[in-house]
């Protein structure tokens, strides 16, 4: 009777330390679940911050390219040094989408990981006992979060790459800009030089006549030189002076660079009182028909078509506002221009 006694009093000192022991166990794998868990939630909020990265990357990109297909609209002869920007620019968003779908990979790395974490949970309360495969399945996934970041690193490496590129790109293209600006400014000089030299062969042809004036960077013919009252057909009287005229532009095209854009423009007016016929419904038409019957004579005379325009102002532009003879004497013009293609 002792010794049962005896052994029964050993036999239940065990259990409490058993007890002890399974307890400490599940509160480890708690505790290890509940750091994995923190730690899918703060790679969660990584991932969000490559996204947003990214899409601000492709904004920066949208509006670089904007400003390329701006400056090759403007200069023919900056074509080849923007196409091979535009070219950069699309194997960096080529490298962008590579980007994108590693990205979306990962996302769906996480998920999986999600579902491993969710079967982990059910075989560590089913056998609580083997504490030592719990442990080695908490170090493997120990193991996918540290590759994981190594992955994140990378792609966050492309990316500085990618901004770098981008601020190059911008640099190079405020370069041209700047160039551009300067060839213009270089053109609208030239322009304007070889403006005043030909109003001032102009000014020693026509000479003397009052029916012939200057205003601003104009020369003005009144219409009474070169039309007889509401015809469009150039009268013989007038044909000297755009004789003169033509000869003074051909003169021009042969001195003017072929890079420079120039056209002399001929602007038809009238006066405010209305004219209605079968040829002419109103003055507009009127104003038209006389432009372009000047630049159809000059035509004849050799003067190159492309470096011509007409256009009818009709009564819409007048040069004095007021109602008399004299005012509309002086309203109906053909007005010479010369001005950039």
């Amino acid at each position: 009777m002792p010794g049962a006694r005896s052994r029964r009093r050993i036999e239940a000192n065990y259990w409490p330390g058993f007890v002890d022991a399974l307890s400490s166990l599940l509160l480890v794998i708690i505790f290890m679940l509940s750091l994995f868990m923190l730690t899918q939630f703060f790679l969660g909020q990584e991932l969000q911050g490559r996204d947003t990265a990214l899409a601000r990357l492709n904004s920066q990109i949208a509006e670089l390219t904007d400003l390329l297909q701006l400056e090759r609209g403007k200069s023919d002869d900056l074509n080849s040094q923007i196409a091979n920007l535009t070219a950069t620019l699309g194997s960096t968003q080529a490298e962008n989408a590579s980007l994108s779908t590693q990205l979306s990979g990962i996302g769906a790395g996480i998920d999986g990981k999600d579902q491993t974490i969710a079967g982990l949970q059910g075989d560590l309360l089913a056998a609580q006992e083997l504490s030592s495969e719990a442990n080695a399945q908490v170090a493997l996934l120990n193991q996918q979060l540290a590759a994981l970041r190594t992955q994140i690193g990378a792609l966050e490496t492309a990316l500085e790459a990618s901004e770098s590129r981008d601020t190059q790109s911008r640099t190079q293209i405020a370069d041209l800009g700047r160039r551009l600006n300067v060839a213009l400014a270089q053109r609208v000089q030239d322009l304007t030089r070889y403006r005043s030299d030909f109003f001032g062969r102009l000014r020693q042809i026509l000479e003397g006549r009052a029916d012939v004036r200057v205003v601003g960077d104009r020369f003005v013919f009144q219409s009474e030189v070169l039309f007889d009252p509401g015809q469009a057909d150039v009268q013989p009287g007038g044909l000297p002076d755009l004789d003169a005229l033509a000869e003074a532009i051909l003169q021009l095209e042969n001195e003017i660079p072929s890079d420079i854009n120039w056209v002399l423009r001929i602007d038809g007016h009238t006066d405010a009182r209305p004219i209605s016929n079968a040829r002419f419904p109103s003055n507009w038409e009127l104003s038209a028909a006389r432009a372009i019957s000047v630049a159809q004579y000059l035509v004849s005379k050799g003067v190159s078509p492309n470096r011509l325009v007409a256009a009818g102002f009709g009564e819409f532009t007048p040069l004095d506002p007021g109602t008399t003879d004299d005012a509309y004497r002086r309203n109906r013009r053909i007005e010479f221009k010369l001005t950039e293609g």
